[in-house]
């Protein structure tokens, strides 16, 4: 016998509700001929690598304590539960890189009325010039004529080997501060630039390593002595960041932890002892060191 009641309709699905909302909105603008808004551009997120009595580690910044992590946060940036104060710890350069490239000559300010070149001129450093924020630029004894050199310095966080430009941004994971520092009389007369660019603490590096930067149009500024002496916007590098790492790439594998020191603007002075140089790359922080005679 057929039932006289009228069948229930059909029940919705809850997760098809959920999204009502969403599908007629792109469906109203599917019609409008809008394209959805864009996604929030990622929030900067900062590392630091530390020590704290004998052990060295890496932690993300929040606040004033940071979040220990179990390895480099390109690696493996899982929070091990332990947490401290940034005043219980002292700071390390925030890389240990197995290679320093660092690329010459990529201002028009610094190139002045030399002709620009057709590719970024490369040297090497030496990880034994790295010191972090705050430790001392070390002037040798026969040493004249060093100068600063303000950058913003990359960290690799991905083996590249032979990258395109469009592929080598994927490699990078994010820009901290570095000073270039250079004995001029020594870049001038030695046979390479080994001891004028490599000598120790010549290549002092941090104080954090930040991501969600947009490092293509930063505020690089140098200041010896409180005074102003370099001052230009990372868009004016003559040799971007992809072209950088893609040309770096062709000839030298950059391991994860590897950073390239990107040039410096304008002219530069010499540094003498007592001197306090300080970097400053906007949105990234302040490095800063004291000038000393080597002991």
């Amino acid at each position: 016998m057929r039932s006289l009641l009228r069948p229930s309709p059909p029940r919705r699905s809850p997760l098809r509700l959920r999204y009502l909302p969403l599908l007629a909105l792109v469906a109203v603008s599917a019609v409008a001929g809008l394209r959805p808004a864009p996604l929030a551009a990622q929030a900067p997120v900062r590392y630091v690598r530390y020590r704290i009595a004998n052990d060295v580690a890496w932690g993300r910044i929040e606040g004033a304590s940071i979040v220990q992590l179990r390895g480099a946060p390109w690696a493996d940036p899982t929070p091990t539960g332990m947490r401290v104060l940034r005043t219980q710890v002292q700071l390390l350069a925030p890389a240990a890189p197995s290679k320093v490239i660092a690329v010459g000559l990529n201002y028009k300010s610094h190139l002045g009325e030399r002709p620009s070149a057709a590719y970024p001129g490369l040297f090497a450093k030496l990880p034994t010039s790295i010191v972090a924020d705050g430790e001392e630029i070390q002037l040798p004894p026969d040493a004249k004529n060093v100068h600063y050199e303000g950058e913003m310095v990359l960290v690799i966080g991905r083996r590249a080997r032979d990258v395109s430009p469009a592929e080598a941004k994927a490699h990078v994971f994010g820009v901290t501060v570095g000073n270039d520092v250079s004995e001029r009389d020594w870049q001038k007369n030695d046979l390479q630039w080994f001891r004028a660019k490599a000598a120790d603490t010549f290549g002092p590096l941090g104080p954090e390593l930040v991501t969600g930067v947009n490092y293509e149009d930063l505020l690089l500024q140098t200041r010896l002595n409180g005074e102003v002496v370099q001052s230009q916007r990372t868009k004016d590098l003559l040799f971007d960041v992809a072209t950088i790492v893609s040309y770096v790439s062709r000839y030298v594998t950059l391991e994860p932890g590897d950073v390239i020191y990107t040039g410096t603007p304008g002219t530069t002075k010499p540094m003498k002892v007592g001197d306090v140089v300080e970097v400053e790359l906007e949105g990234v922080g302040v490095l800063r060191n004291p000038v000393m005679a080597r002991r």
